[in-house]
């Protein structure tokens, strides 16, 4: 039977490279399939990308590209079967292969939410709040986020073909920047199979996604400073990746997350026989054996107290001696096989590096015969130091595998300093039931990790654990980890786009972001907005409310009723003697009520719901006989499902002297 040839995609077509390497299967060593890139015109690619994908995918707004991310996750769900089977051949248990197919499907998903949720349905983004620039408000300043003209290169590790390659989609294609893939050669098939079923789901613009399974070939050397390079892999590697003289001179962005010798530390308080000594030494076993610890987030490195040392060495030798290490494929492995013999025999060499530092084995044969012939196979090893500080190759050589080293600390101060040893990291977790030892921890080392979490018995059983990036929180870790994020929700977004100062009037500001901003011409309409579904309001609709007199009657009564009587407002004297009011005044949530009854248009219609307010401000003071009136201005709108909807209103409270009072922005269900 040949052996399949993987396909590169580029420029919309499926292609071939000249040449032909065999990927074995981490099982038996057997060919999987054979991989390469040679002819490829790799200039060529990122014209297309630039060319063709980018203005496709520009000219879509924010929720437009969220709704192609839950498209895509779909896809890949309903064909998830197929990467399963795949995955057995990278040495991953199903449970392993959960984590990468499943949990890439649920990253799109993720930021699709988070794109519809948070995200305009524009095509550009504010950040922050206009900024006054001038005395009478018509020359002002807006910072914004617009997608790079450019395309973005993902380089991708074997660990997670599938997760890998999404985590990284999600955002660029959210931000609105096509991407060139390139996975890891040791697991491409399986990347290849996923990108495949993107392909033919027929959901993306021509030019949005492109795949390379083999070498790169001269494409750093047609980068420009419009373009982003996202790395997973080495430090090595990065380093010479992100020194290459088109990425120096053109300024690309680079993001790495590379080596991380993640720590895990037993709290001071957690000793033999509490529920946090027991939960540490599970997830330092697990974060071995998962994977086969083929995880860039895996302790390799867990700390505790000097006394209960022995008693960790204990508790784990026999927790790891219970894992069956053998076929993926079968029921009862509990670990498979590293990806490949030469990764097998990388972490091999690591593990004699360590020992001639003088770590010692106290769990584990590294040199056991493989269950299967001819597969990557390597038992938990579990390494000792007692002299952390001696021993200084446990905080700078990193087995990428089943292995982790464990390690006294004599005090908090010492625990701090061992973590933070490790020049930077993913992440750092800490098992204790103490607040106070969990915030000293945590402010000595939160600067030297990307990640940081304290498991205890109150949160375990809901906790994602250790070892598991989640999309709305960052991934990656200064220095050693590469000094980069990924994910974060919007934040890894912004990755892909440029934020520029923009300077004009509000009237220019609100046509270019497509948004309402405070100054901006607005639309007075003689139909009560709540009346209108939201494809029939327009961004800058203002519905103008009659006016209503405060009275001292309405004060007392509301101070009556609530039990807030606050000085400010029952005490003629007291309001005097202040520096802000000049007698009684009206309560800032009384404003917040009769507003609310100017605007609210009582009988059902297409609005469904109040779901909150934000950036509430209340500006001037309103005192017994004042009167208010309210604008209600459409800020945005968000399409939340087929169902409903959100409509951001611009609320703007003005006394008899029109000066704003307050101004706040109301958040409504809808119906689309």
């Amino acid at each position: 039977m040949k052996t399949p040839q993987l396909l590169n995609y580029e420029r919309d077509r499926w292609t071939a490279g000249d040449s032909a390497v065999e990927i074995p299967s981490a099982i038996d060593g057997t060919p999987v399939a054979t991989t390469g890139s040679g002819g490829l015109d790799f200039g060529a690619m990122l014209r297309h990308a630039r060319e063709v994908g980018g203005p496709a995918l520009r000219k879509l707004t924010f929720h437009e590209r969220a709704r192609m991310l839950k498209a895509l996750g779909l896809a890949i769900m309903a064909r998830k079967e197929e990467l399963y089977e795949l995955n057995y051949q990278t040495g991953a248990t199903r449970k392993d292969g959960w984590i990468d197919i499943e949990g890439g499907a649920g990253t799109l998903f993720s930021f699709s939410s988070k794109g519809r949720r948070e995200l305009p349905d524009a095509h550009v983004l504010l950040d922050g709040a206009l900024e006054p620039l001038s005395k009478n408000g018509t020359f002002v300043g807006q910072h914004i986020y617009t997608p790079l003209q450019g395309a973005a290169v993902h380089i991708n590790a074997f660990n997670f073909p599938v997760w890998g390659m999404l985590e990284k989609l999600a955002p660029t294609l959210l931000a609105g920047v096509p991407a060139i893939v390139k996975p890891a050669s040791a697991s491409a098939y399986l990347t290849e199979a996923a990108f495949r079923i993107m392909i033919e789901a027929d959901i993306l613009p021509p030019g949005s996604i492109q795949l390379i399974v083999g070498g790169v070939g001269d494409l750093f050397d047609h980068l420009t400073g419009q373009d982003v390079v996202s790395f997973t892999g080495s430090a090595q590697t990065a380093l010479k990746l992100k020194s290459h003289p088109t990425v120096v001179r053109e300024s690309v962005r680079f993001v790495a997350e590379q080596d991380s010798l993640n720590a895990s530390l037993l709290g001071p308080d957690a000793a033999p026989g509490t529920p946090e000594f027991d939960l540490f030494v599970k997830e330092v076993a697990t974060e071995m054996t998962v994977k086969a610890g083929q995880k860039c987030t895996a302790i390799r490195r867990a700390i505790a107290p000097a006394e209960h040392l022995d008693a960790v060495e204990r508790a784990l030798a026999e927790r790891l001696a219970r894992t069956k290490v053998g076929d993926p494929r079968a029921e009862d492995t509990r670990m498979g096989a590293l990806v490949s013999l030469r990764q097998r025999d990388d972490v091999r060499a690591r593990i004699r590096e360590l020992e001639a530092a003088g770590a010692r084995i106290v769990s584990g044969n590294p040199d056991a015969e493989p269950p299967v012939l001819g597969g990557a196979f390597l038992p938990p090893v579990l390494l000792r130091a007692d002299d952390p500080w001696k021993t200084a190759a446990v905080h700078d050589c990193e087995p990428f595998g089943p292995v982790s080293t464990i390690m006294p600390y004599r005090d908090i101060g010492d625990a701090i300093a061992l973590a933070n040893r490790g020049k930077g990291s993913l992440v750092l977790s800490m098992f204790s039931h103490s607040p106070e030892a969990a915030r000293e921890f945590v402010q000595g080392a939160a600067a030297y990790h990307g990640r940081m979490l304290v498991i205890d018995r109150t949160n375990a059983a809901e906790s994602t654990g250790h070892g598991s990036p989640l999309p709305v929180l960052v991934h990656g870790g200064p220095g050693r980890a590469g000094g980069s994020e990924e994910m974060g929700g919007v934040r890894g977004v912004k990755h892909y786009m440029q934020r520029t100062a923009l300077q004009s009037s509000p009237t220019m500001i609100a046509a270019i972001t497509e948004q309402y901003v405070p100054g901006a011409p607005k639309r007075i309409i003689d139909v009560h907005p709540f009346r209108l579904k939201m494809s029939e309001l327009h961004i800058g609709d203002t519905w103008t409310t009659p006016r209503r007199t405060v009275t001292i009657e309405d004060i007392e009564h509301f101070a009556e009723f609530t039990g807030d009587k606050f000085y400010a407002h029952m005490d003629e004297e007291a309001a005097k003697a202040s520096p802000i009011f000049n007698g009684r005044v009206a309560h800032g949530y009384l404003l917040l009520s009769f507003a609310a009854g100017l605007f609210v248009d009582p009988d059902p219609g297409p609005v469904l719901a109040n779901t909150g307010l934000e950036n509430l401000r209340f500006l001037t003071p309103v005192y017994p006989g004042d009167s208010i009136r309210v604008e209600l201005t459409v800020r945005a709108k968000s399409i939340k499902s087929e169902e409903t909807g959100q409509v951001r209103w611009a609320v703007e409270v003005f006394n008899q002297r029109d000066e704003l009072v307050a101004t706040y922005d109301l958040l409504t269900e809808n119906i689309p």
